[in-house]
């Protein structure tokens, strides 16, 4: 399973930004985001979340729960 987790680099090293139960030898993959295209790919992340969960199409869902 696919897992992202936010971290910062000081001294050198990764900070998680939140505990996450990793075990010993797991392999990751770090992509840096520079500073000045953070925002942007945070923004490109929020519009493709926004498309999936906001749609009139789930409406159905709701209604069936609501029975």
């Amino acid at each position: 399973m696919l897992k992202t987790l936010w971290a910062t680099v000081r001294q050198g090293k990764i900070e998680l930004s939140e505990s996450a139960e990793l075990p010993e030898g797991v392999r990751v993959l770090v992509t840096v985001l520079p500073d000045d295209e953070a925002e942007f790919w945070l923004q490109a992340s929020q519009a493709s979340l926004d498309a999936v969960w906001d749609n009139t199409e789930d409406d159905v869902y709701a209604q069936l729960l609501q029975a």
